[in-house]
């Protein structure tokens, strides 16, 4: 009797923690998915009565200065670091020289790969001189732009130890103080351009679900308010959906990077969405015999305010923005958003998002690989171009 009794408590004591238990998962779940609806919940992006959030403005005109320049070869270098370190001396160079200028640049801007150049190489190749941001380098550029008070963006191929394995396009912003004031990751890559390749950089587009939850949805389209206007900053070409989503959330300064552009593109953007932009461009060695270049600053009416005419040479523009008179009065573009819904509401984007939200091993290694899995996610690429009524 004794033992029987020993048994049925213990019996009724295991089943009352494994209820226990039972009722802790399932307050973890509770609480799990809690956490999930929260940080599923969009925050305010854009303002329903046209207006956007700004910051006090400390000049009524600024001075945007756009430095086109040449990169050396990474592989002319006895190793990586002694390339980059050229590379990076000729940045140094060249902004003091345009902060030794008579008119003094208040927002420098470089182009989308100084430091390394456009590489056509493998991922393996691109991650070993792919930056670390902050590094090195913006300790450097950042003594720069604190010495010449001013703001200084320029791009890079990037790596992030959060990121394994991605290759990432980052604009960095450096601040007056000589600090990072904000990483643009490029929204998303110009598709379907190439017969036999894609751009195998990971983007937001890319991995747009892990961006936000780690980051936020705010920092998709992140627009910095400064005392010289609210400024965004974007390696994007091509792409009037990005461009407009920068506009409406405030956009007054869209500074744009390139290695090659449209010109018509900038100025079409510009002129849409009522902003001034800014297009740095790299230029090639002069015997690649390859044109470029042709760096413009425009305006919101679409009139090229300053432009290094040349395709092969290096330069520096500047031209002045009457920021306080620009914003007086002005409101994000007024776009058919609702009678345009119909049809955005039935389209379909060809490549997915999250596209690239893959372990290391999977990540496309060429541009080639890069086809292979559009290819293989093409919501397109079997149906019709065409459809007979």
């Amino acid at each position: 009797m004794n033992k029987l009794l020993v048994l049925l408590v213990t019996i009724s004591t295991l089943s009352g923690c494994n209820q226990a238990k039972e009722n802790q998962i399932k307050v973890n779940e509770q609480t799990a998915s809690a956490a999930n609806t929260q940080s599923n919940k969009t925050p305010k992006l854009v303002n329903t009565d046209g207006s956007y959030a700004v910051k006090p403005l400390e000049k009524k005109v600024i001075n945007l200065t756009v430095v086109q320049s040449g990169v050396a070869s990474l592989k002319k270098f006895p190793s990586i670091e002694h390339g980059i370190q050229h590379n990076l001396d000729h940045m140094v160079e060249l902004a003091n020289k345009a902060c030794s200028m008579a008119v003094k640049p208040d927002i420098l801007l470089f182009h989308e790969f100084p430091l390394t150049g456009y590489d056509p190489g493998t991922r393996t190749e691109k991650l070993k001189f792919a930056l670390d941001i902050p590094g090195k380098e913006t300790e450097v550029l950042g003594q720069v732009a604190k010495a010449c008070d001013t703001y200084l963006i320029f791009g890079s191929y990037a790596k992030d130890k959060d990121w394994p394995g991605h290759i990432l396009s980052i604009n960095t912003m450096i601040g007056r103080d000589g600090n990072i004031v904000k990483k643009f990751w490029k929204a998303r890559n110009i598709k379907r351009i190439y017969p036999d390749r894609e751009i195998t950089t990971t983007t937001i587009e890319a991995v747009r679900d892990k961006y936000r939850a780690m980051y936020g949805a705010e920092e998709e389209f992140p627009v910095v308010r400064t005392e010289y206007g609210n400024i965004a900053v974007s390696t994007v070409q091509m792409d009037p959906f990005i461009f407009a989503a920068f506009a409406m959330r405030g956009t007054e300064i869209m500074l744009r990077t390139a290695t090659l552009y449209a010109k018509e593109d900038v100025l079409a953007m510009a002129r849409i969405n009522n902003f001034y932009s800014a297009m740095s461009n790299i230029i090639f060695p002069a015997e690649m015999n390859y044109p470029a270049g042709e760096s413009i600053i425009v305006s919101p009416q679409a009139k090229i305010l300053a432009e290094e005419k040349s395709e092969f040479e290096e330069g520096i523009i500047t031209a002045q923005i009457p920021i306080a008179q620009f914003r007086e009065g002005r409101r994000i573009p007024n776009f058919a958003y609702e009678m345009a819904k119909p049809i955005l509401d039935n389209y379909q984007q060809e490549i997915p998002i999250n596209h690239l939200d893959l372990p290391r091993k999977q990540l496309p290694e060429t541009g080639k690989a890069m086809k292979d899995l559009f290819d293989e996610k093409s919501r397109w690429i079997k149906g019709k171009s065409w459809e007979i009524d």
